[in-house]
């Protein structure tokens, strides 16, 4: 009986060691789990593609971007930029209307004023009358802004002048406002194009595609925008008409007629040359006709009275008569 009460403590030590081992090992299973489903979770949320609108990351930089372009607006509105600033922009038109004794080389002279200064003519249009003299002419030129003012006075000094008028409009704000929704436009669009990029369902690509082409379509809007503010505020606009002078009118008024001898005798005397202008007019328009007549109806007439002789002749008597 000895040999078996000294195995029992034994054995309840190995069974309480078996235990220990079995309960942590449990624990230790249990927190494995749990870690791995918090990673899987964490992966997941990581690359699962926002919902709409986007997601909040997104969300926050496009307002961020909505806030900066509302402070640049305001900015602009503070007040007109100073005249003195180079990067001031101006849009700059002119019309003037010309008269010219020769239409073709007061037109010359306007294209030798535009490649003085740097300019262009981009649009010519010209009309000729019936002798085949230009008798109207239409130039369009673009001019540097910069040289805007002494292009005008010379082209108004290319001709005579006959009407002149400009206008200037400053779009400096409306380009600074055009740059900075540009440039958050575009933070805009690649923050979309790096959520496609995470996108793993068909119903997420389709969804941010949708928003890429919204997006796309309204920068390239603004940059069509810009180019054109652009364009304008660095070459001016400038429209000549140049035409004939208009001809004389004649006096029509009739003057008083004169009374008196003197009165009625350049009366008669003007009568007169009419009278024998007019007889003059209708002998020599006759005398063709005349020559004409004397050479074929002398002929005749010697026919004729020849004719008549030979019947009142005695020889040619019946003999009832004799």
């Amino acid at each position: 009986m000895r040999p078996v009460t000294r195995r029992i403590p034994l054995l309840l030590a190995l069974v309480a060691v078996l235990l220990a081992i079995a309960a942590c090992s449990s624990s230790g299973g249990e927190d494995g789990g749990d870690s791995d489903s918090a990673g899987a979770r964490e992966f997941k949320d990581a690359d699962a593609p926002a919902e709409a609108p986007l997601d909040q990351g997104v969300a926050r930089r496009d307002a961020a971007d909505s806030m900066e372009v509302d402070d640049a607006s305001a900015m602009s509105e503070q007040g007109p930029p100073d005249p003195d600033d180079p990067a001031q922009k101006i849009i700059a038109k002119g019309n003037v209307s010309l008269e010219a004794d020769d239409v073709g080389v007061a037109a010359f002279d306007v294209t030798r004023i535009a490649d003085e200064h740097g300019g262009e003519v981009t649009e010519r249009e010209t009309t000729t009358n019936d002798d085949g003299e230009i008798s109207t002419a239409r130039l369009l030129l673009r001019i540097p802004v910069a040289d805007f003012d002494e292009a005008f006075t010379d082209l108004e000094e290319a001709g005579d002048l006959q009407s002149s008028n400009t206008g200037k409009e400053d779009v400096t704000t409306k380009v600074i406002d055009t740059q900075v929704r540009i440039r958050a436009q575009r933070r805009s669009l690649a923050r979309v194009e790096e959520l496609l990029d995470r996108a793993q369902s068909i119903s997420d690509i389709i969804r941010i595609e949708a928003q890429l082409s919204h997006r796309q379509a309204d920068l390239e809007s603004l940059e069509r925008r810009l180019t054109y503010l652009n364009d304008q505020t660095s070459m001016s606009t400038i429209s000549v008409n140049i035409s004939l002078p208009p001809k004389e009118k004649k006096d029509t008024k009739e003057e008083p007629e004169e009374a008196g001898f003197l009165a009625g005798l350049e009366n008669g005397w003007d009568a007169l040359k009419s009278f024998g202008t007019g007889t003059a007019t209708v002998a020599g328009a006759l005398l063709p006709w005349a020559a004409v007549l004397l050479i074929i109806g002398a002929p005749i007439l010697l026919l004729v009275r020849r004719l008549r002789r030979r019947v009142g002749s005695p020889d040619l008597a019946t003999p009832a008569d004799a």
